[in-house]
């Protein structure tokens, strides 16, 4: 008998969104809000937006919806430089429109998660231009890094910390002195050490909490605190470092604190709030540091995203994951795209070894049938998943966009991060038709690919076999399924080289992984399969790349 994927699960109920520990097994859909949907036909999508797609969101089985940037900003990194926290930038909509759509995902039982940005405000934010006007010796100077340069006249930079978007990580201003930026010069480091900053992002975090979001996602949460006097690398070479050890301005020990201070903050509220970390550590390990019990509730595992499509890879960061959260008792996290790497449908579809910032298409027939698999895999772990949009239609990125219509700032310094950001932010497709396939009336700020419009919401919904559907179906049946979701552990059974599989109770997952098909037992009835499964007598035939899930029940 061939099976593709079967046995759907009844639709979701509200039973999740009531529990109080409801983020540890909850499936978190990223949207990126100028590239989900535009109700105004200006090219940009807007909350507006958003909030018209909240349904299929509920129907697409997720749980909670994470909300990148739409605070007001001169947008010179897509919303990452701050300028009001406390406002929506016009280009989204306004307080109004972020209350409806609270309240909206709210009634469609949908938790909401907003980005928070403390790492650093844009050039533009009122404390910062303050500081500029006021001069040397200015009070609000003190809340972000200023400092004499060194040389003759202070001519070079204090240091010789590098942007992560290339070139120095100072930028030095007519007066003499130079401010510190780890990021674009329009994004301007806070000084943590000031406890005027503390004291803002606490009322920020009230603010939000007050309009009724459910929690934070915290941008660059592993840099907050520099090492103390801001030393010189040295000659170490920054990007390696960043993958074997800690860097003087990256996860030192004083964010925890900050931490700590903001938990009791999220305490106050009713609901069970959360915070997620995006911090980048050298380890598994060092990640764990940020979600014990008294301070954050999730990290992003950046070493699984990472993680070439390998079977042996795989189970060692799984099983690295797996142990370094079990001591702090949190939950493991898992992801395979976002915002800032390339859609796995595009990295699985290219060698491994070329980062998470790839350039060519590669083999696309490859990298969709890999991308399915490790989804379901990815779905299959103990813990919490996050999906970013589109990813469940298969999108791949967009590698060929020309340079002039290119927005990543890292893209125009030339050094640092690739640039190719652009590729994943594509504005997604909901028809089959249309001047920007559905996504609003007046085109998109990122042109979309004439394939776009087979590859949409429209064109999959109810096509059997289709990328939607699968994934569709893997998020009712996780809900239905009681071995699914949260959890601390697998049991790996035997299997062939490249290939893994696991029980959890009366669940088993088995993914190819290698090149060729493998025949494994048949471990039950077939839940769910990312391809072509054959059974006979005991015995499936999985065929290269596929992910199949089984119940003994």
């Amino acid at each position: 008998m061939s099976q593709q994927h079967s046995a759907i699960a009844p639709a979701p109920n509200s039973a999740k969104a009531k529990r109080s520990d409801w983020w540890r097994d909850a499936v978190i859909y990223q949207v990126y809000p100028r590239s989900f949907a535009d109700s105004n036909g200006d090219g940009m999508g807007d909350l507006e937006g958003v909030r018209s797609r909240l349904p299929y969101l509920r129907d697409l089985g997720v749980d909670a919806v994470w909300l990148s940037p739409f605070y007001a900003s001169p947008q010179a990194d897509a919303g990452y430089d701050v300028a009001d926290y406390r406002a929506v930038d016009p280009m989204f909509g306004n307080l109004l429109d972020a209350d409806a759509l609270i309240r909206d995902a709210h009634g469609l039982d949908l938790r909401v998660i907003v980005d928070l940005v403390p790492n650093h405000s844009s050039d533009q934010h009122e404390w910062f231009k303050r500081a500029l006007a006021e001069g040397p010796g200015s009070p609000l100077r003190d809340r972000y890094h200023f400092r004499p340069g060194k040389g003759v006249s202070g001519e070079l930079p204090p240091n010789d910390w590098e942007s992560i978007f290339g070139g120095p990580a100072w930028t030095r201003v007519p007066d003499g002195e130079w401010y510190l930026h780890l990021f674009a010069p329009e994004q301007p480091d806070f000084n943590w050490e000031h406890p005027a900053v503390g004291d803002e992002f606490r009322s920020i975090l009230r603010f939000w909490l007050d309009m009724g979001v459910d929690g934070f996602r915290i941008d660059v949460a592993h840099g907050l605190v520099k090492a103390e006097g801001l030393p010189d690398l040295g000659g170490a070479d920054q990007l390696k470092l960043l993958g074997n050890d800690v860097m003087p301005f990256f996860d030192q020990d004083g964010v925890h604190e900050i931490y700590r201070q903001w938990r009791h903050v999220l305490d106050e509220y009713a609901g069970e709030r959360i915070f997620v970390a995006e911090a980048w550590t050298p380890t598994v390990e060092r990640t764990a540091n940020y979600v014990r019990p008294d301070e954050l509730h999730q990290a992003f595992n950046f070493q699984y995203l990472s993680t070439a499509w390998d079977a042996k890879e795989l189970r060692t960061v799984i099983d690295r994951t797996l142990e370094a959260m079990r001591p702090v008792g949190a939950p493991a996290t898992w992801v395979l795209s976002n915002h800032d790497v390339t859609r796995h449908a595009t990295r699985f579809a290219n060698p491994p070894g070329l980062g998470t910032q790839i350039r060519t298409a590669g083999d696309r027939e490859l990298g969709l049938r890999r991308a399915r698999a490790a989804s379901l895999l990815m779905l299959a772990l103990p813990g919490s998943a996050y999906v970013y949009q589109g990813e469940e239609l298969g999108l791949p990125d967009v590698v060929d966009l020309p340079d002039e219509v290119r927005q990543d700032p890292a893209y125009f310094r030339g050094a640092g991060q690739d640039g190719f950001r652009d590729g994943c932010r594509v504005p997604i497709p909901w028809t089959r038709d249309g001047s920007s396939y559905g996504f609003g009336d007046g085109g998109s700020w990122l042109p979309q690919p004439a394939s776009w419009g087979g590859l949409s919401v429209e064109a999959q919904s109810g096509e059997a076999g289709s990328t939607l559907e699968l994934y569709r179906a893997a998020l009712r049946l996780r809900r239905a399924q009681p071995d699914l979701g949260a959890g601390e552990a697998v049991e790996w059974l035997r299997a062939p080289e490249g290939v893994l599989a696991f029980r959890r109770g009366e669940f088993v997952c088995v993914a190819n992984t290698g090149g060729e098909s493998v025949t494994t037992p048949a471990y039950g009835r077939l839940l769910l399969s990312s391809g072509e499964v054959t059974e006979a007598d005991g015995e499936a035939k999985l065929p290269a790349d596929t992910t199949v899930w089984w119940t003994t029940a």
